[in-house]
Parts: C-alpha cells; sequence; structure tokens
C-alpha cells in the first residue's frame, strides 16, 4: 500500500440502510409506488436496469430513508444463488425508488467518494471477501455487521477522484470492447444458424418429406428412474443431458453404472450412429453417438436409430440443431416450467431428407462451416477473457496504489 493510504472498515466509512419490508398482498400490477430488487442489478455490469419493476399499492406509505438516494450504492443482501449475494449498483439519480427488504443501501460519510467505493466493490477483493463469509454455509443472506468488517484502502480525496476519473474511462472502453465481442460472438452462431436453414429447409428436387417415425427402427426414452444408487466410481459411460449441446457429444468422465444395470436396461443401450435428442430442459440439443460409446448407456433422453440407407445419423442431428427445428421443438414441448419432449410427438415430426449420399455431402460441407465458425467463436471468447482480465487488473492495480504515479 502507498505512503498517505489509510485502511478502515467498510462500516466505519459508511451509513447502511435496510429495504423497504412490505407483504404479498401489497403487490400491484402498476402504481406509483416503485420497489428495485436484486434482479435491477445486472451481475456481469453491475448496472441499474429498470426491465422488471415491482410495484407495490400506493397505500403503503414509503419512507425516505428506504428510498435509493444519488451517489448511494445499492447491495444485494439476500439471494437464493450466492453469485449475486453482495452485487451492488451505483445510484446515479434520485430516482424516488424504494428498494426491497432483500437488498440494502451503503452510503459513504465524508472523505470516502462513493464511486471509488463502487470500484471498490467490483474489484476481486471485495468477491473473494464476500465468498469467504458465505464459504461452507448453507445461508445466503449478508449481515451489515458482517460487511461492516470489509476493509476499505483509501487515500485522500483529490486522490481518489484522480482514481475515479481513469476507472471510469478506462472500464467504459473495456465495456464497449466487450459488447462488440459479444456481438461478434454472436454473429459467428448466427452464421452457422444461417448455413443450416439453407442447407436444410430450402430444398432441392428429390427431397421427400416423412414422419420421423418411418425413418427410424428404433425411437425410445433413455432409462427414467431413480438415480440415487446406481452410480458407480467406474464402470459404464452413463450418457446425461449435460453432455449433448450443439451437436456435440462430450462426456465428462463423471457418470457411470454396473455393467449388470447395463444389460438389464438393454432398450437403451446405444450403438454407434444413433442420434440422442435432450429430452427435458435445453431440449431439442442433439448428438451422434460416435464409435466410443456403443453398448453405453443413457438417462432421459430419446435414443434415435436412423433406417440405415435411408438417412444417417449425422444428417437427422443436423437437422435437429437447426433453427427451425428447435421452433418446432418449443411448439410440441410440454411443461410449463421445465420443458419436455415426448416420444409420441417427436415420432409426428415431419422430416425432410435427399438421399443418402446427398446428406453426406451436405454433412460433410456443415462440418467445414461448423469448424471455422469454431475458430472465430474461440478468438472472441479469447478476446472476452482478455478483456475481463484486463478489468481485473486495472481495479487491482487502482486500489493497490498503482494505477498512476503521484
Amino acid at each position: 500500500m502507498k505512503n498517505g493510504w489509510k485502511t478502515a472498515p467498510l462500516g466505519d466509512l459508511c451509513e447502511f440502510q435496510r429495504g423497504l419490508i412490505y407483504a404479498k398482498g401489497d403487490e400491484v400490477d402498476v402504481s406509483a409506488n416503485v420497489v428495485l430488487r436484486a434482479t435491477n442489478i445486472d451481475l456481469m455490469t453491475n448496472l441499474l436496469t429498470f426491465d422488471e419493476l415491482k410495484y407495490i399499492n400506493d397505500k403503503v406509505v414509503v419512507p425516505d430513508a428506504k428510498k435509493v438516494k444519488k451517489n448511494s450504492l445499492m447491495i444485494c443482501t439476500a439471494s437464493g444463488s450466492k453469485s449475486h449475494l453482495g452485487k451492488v449498483a451505483f445510484i446515479d439519480d434520485d430516482y424516488g425508488y424504494a428498494f426491497g427488504g432483500f437488498m440494502g443501501m451503503i452510503t459513504p460519510k465524508k472523505g470516502l467518494l462513493s464511486r471509488y467505493l463502487f470500484h471498490l466493490m467490483t474489484s476481486d477483493a471485495y468477491k473473494d471477501f464476500i465468498g469467504e463469509l458465505s464459504d461452507g454455509a448453507n445461508i445466503n443472506n449478508l449481515k451489515f455487521d458482517d460487511l461492516g468488517r470489509f476493509q476499505v484502502p483509501h487515500p485522500q480525496l483529490s486522490k481518489q477522484q484522480r482514481i475515479v476519473g481513469i476507472l471510469d474511462a478506462a472500464l467504459d472502453g473495456v465495456a464497449t470492447a466487450k459488447a462488440k465481442a459479444e456481438k461478434n460472438l454472436q454473429n459467428a452462431r448466427a452464421l452457422f444458424e444461417s448455413h443450416l436453414q439453407n442447407a436444410f429447409f430450402r430444398r432441392s428436387k428429390g427431397w421427400v418429406e416423412k414422419p420421423l417415425g418411418a425413418l427410424v427402427t428404433r425411437l425410445t426414452n433413455g432409462y427414467v428412474g431413480p438415480i440415487r444408487n446406481i452410480y458407480r466410481e467406474s464402470g459404464i459411460p452413463y450418457l446425461l443431458a449435460r453432455h449433448v449441446k450443439n451437436n456435440q457429444l462430450v462426456f465428462d468422465g463423471r457418470t457411470f453404472i454396473s455393467d449388470e444395470f447395463n444389460r438389464k436396461h438393454k432398450k437403451s443401450m446405444l450403438r454407434a450412429g444413433d442420434v440422442l435428442l435432450v429430452q427435458s430442459g435445453h431440449i431439442g440439443h442433439s448428438a451422434v453417438v460416435t464409435n466410443e460409446h456403443e453398448g453405453h448407456n443413457c438417462h432421459a433422453m430419446i435414443v434415435i436409430t436412423p433406417v440405415k440407407d435411408v438417412v444417417t445419423g449425422p444428417f437427422l442431428s443436423l437437422y435437429f440443431n437447426s433453427s427451425e427445428m428447435r421452433q418446432r421443438f418449443e411448439e410440441i414441448r410440454s411443461g410449463s416450467t421445465v420443458p419436455h419432449l415426448t416420444c409420441g410427438a417427436v415420432r409426428e415430426l415431419k422430416i425432410a431428407l435427399p438421399g443418402v449420399s446427398v446428406q453426406q455431402r451436405l454433412v460433410e460441407h456443415s462440418r467445414e462451416i461448423q469448424a471455422e465458425t469454431q475458430l472465430l467463436e474461440n478468438l472472441y471468447r479469447q478476446k472476452l477473457t482478455a478483456l475481463e482480465d484486463l478489468k481485473k487488473s486495472l481495479l487491482f492495480h487502482a486500489f493497490s496504489g498503482k494505477l498512476y504515479r503521484s
């Protein structure tokens, strides 16, 4: 720490205010009483968002102390997810909005700039502090007494102002670059989606449309039942929905079953060339079973064995991964909370396909396009990682007194 810097507990430098407590029955569709909640702080950017406002009855009297104040910080003090616990946002205006009971407001006292504190409370040092408070405990609540122990390094006000000026400008540039990289990443993904749409749904002569059930020799569920006691430390690989995404099958080596269990459930035993279709959750994702997983088994996925010399597994999986088929899966899904596909509904889906030789050419070309877009995606992911590392480095140097020369 540089000379002239002081360190003090957050509780000595700030005032804390807990959020507004109100009854469920006070909630209404619209009113003049707006309440900000944890969802109004973006976890990645720490910006205030106003997309999901909560309204309470105008008859509820909201004290001024329970309304966000300009140049204060709003903090999440309770959450179902520990990743959201302690996240903060800078209040840039007197909005007149209340903040809810799972939130708090931090107002720095004289001698500490609120914008300086905001940047500090987005740093790794602060996140590590919050992580240690909740580490190993099944408690997603943050007490102000505990929060108040966070050590705040701070120089005199003039240096705080210089640090804030540098960080505001630099981090704004990082945010702009990240937004551009995110957009480029989306464009790379859209490029492959566009290719699939053109390849499979702008058909030439000779394509025939049939129900999926007429194109397969097997369309069945993977094992559905209790799994608590079936796993073994080693044995037969057991494939789950998390192993299937974006036309790729990637086994993580964590779920195994016994040979006895595998043989008992031959109905869902896999063959190379089968297509696995995710049945619940991120429905519609699919991948082809490789030679590596011949004879293995799976859980709660739809196993599809194509008719040989009529349709190939790679063609069918790519077909499933197109945006049009994803839309069809949404149309036939059941379940309001967790999306689910039934074998019966999937069996009736209409599939248009050319001859096998054309299927093979389409698959080969699609793999080339996919490899190219994958390279682009990796490039943009690396750039996003580098930008995030730059942001962390800027914050680290800022609060260790190394951001600029005195």
